[in-house]
């Protein structure tokens, strides 16, 4: 039998009747009966894969020798700039669906929860109602919208209601970047959102997290940037250089070295190169590293996207001995179990 396997990054769809009509009604999200798109207002995004849905989840990763799959909440749903009541509904219904995946086969998912930050009450008591579910991963969004429309880093002093209600309850977090086209003024060309700016979105939130001490403050709480956090590692000794050339930008915050490795701070895998990979080791160690493979989107690590497939940059990286095959089951097994505060499956 070989090493266990938990991808740390994964998502999943709902199938089109177990969408509430209100959601298609109101245009807040939607799949078409023949599973080809998902819909958000007047946009179209199309299904790529049939690994979306669970039955065939489940199928994708056994032909994978994937053991057991974290699925996070659908980024389209962080619902920034939505009513709250539409807020309500839809992020309760995301999290009784996750909820549903979880229950119907804890031996295979994990997955998490989500709360919409502007609507701090709601949010602190959806968490409690998903703790007491059993759900113990908290996905956030890296930015949000506030009530005077400006867009905010999820770490800001307006949200520490919840980052200490998660420390409470010891949570798993996921922060993961969205909606990087509604904050900024560029046209929406070659992918350039996905593809640049969210890469960004997440490099800035961890640039607040360091200098805020969030780590520390909060020593309960383990928490992964999705995506490696790939600019985020990429432009630390810019950040450095910034904190010690300009002091007087940064009183009263933390020098960002003191985060660095931080045994409560995770990254995921899915960054695309192995010596991308490499950089990561490097500069926070393969203990804080756990495999994610963003499945099913094309972004993720799918077999039939060029020379991709489940775990090609892991086993690159063994290849070119960046990581050890040692340091490569401890990826797939032992840090993501560390990141989610569990001992065993």
């Amino acid at each position: 039998m070989g090493k266990i396997k938990i991808n740390g990054h994964g998502h999943i769809l709902p199938e089109p009747k177990e969408i509430p009509q209100f959601m298609k009604d109101k245009k807040l999200f939607w799949i078409g009966d023949d599973k080809k798109f998902m819909y958000q207002d007047n946009l179209s995004r199309p299904i790529t894969d049939d690994s979306f849905f669970f039955n065939e989840k489940i199928e994708w990763m056994e032909k994978h020798n994937i053991d057991h799959g974290v699925m996070l909440n659908l980024s389209q749903l962080y619902c920034n700039g939505w009513e709250k009541s539409d807020t309500f509904d839809t992020i309760r219904w995301q999290n009784d669906f996750n909820h549903s995946v979880q229950e119907r086969r804890p031996d295979i998912f994990t997955t998490g929860f989500v709360v919409q930050p502007l609507y701090i009450d709601d949010a602190l008591n959806e968490i409690e109602r998903c703790v007491n579910l059993g759900m113990n991963l908290l996905c956030l969004p890296t930015h949000f919208l506030n009530k005077e429309g400006e867009w905010l880093s999820v770490v800001d002093d307006s949200t520490l209601p919840i980052f200490e209600l998660a420390d409470k309850y010891g949570l798993a977090i996921e922060l993961h970047p969205y909606d990087a086209q509604k904050m900024v003024k560029l046209k929406d060309a070659y992918w350039r959102f996905h593809l640049v700016w969210m890469m960004a979105q997440t490099a800035d939130t961890l640039h607040l997290y360091a200098l805020k001490d969030y780590a520390n403050r909060f020593p309960n709480i383990r928490t992964c940037f999705a995506h490696g956090c790939m600019l985020g590692q990429a432009n630390y000794g810019r950040r450095l250089q910034g904190y010690d050339g300009r002091p007087d930008l940064f009183c009263d915050v933390n020098d960002p070295r003191c985060s660095l490795g931080h045994k409560n701070i995770f990254f995921d895998t899915l960054v695309h190169d192995s010596y991308t990979l490499q950089l990561l080791k490097i500069r926070v160690g393969t203990s804080q590293i756990v495999a994610g493979l963003d499945d099913p989107y094309p972004l993720g690590e799918m077999e039939g996207v060029a020379n991709s497939y489940p775990g090609r940059v892991i086993d690159f990286a063994v290849q070119e001995n960046i990581i050890s095959q040692k340091e490569s089951d401890e990826i797939w097994y032992d840090n993501v179990l560390r990141w989610l505060g569990k001992e065993k499956l």
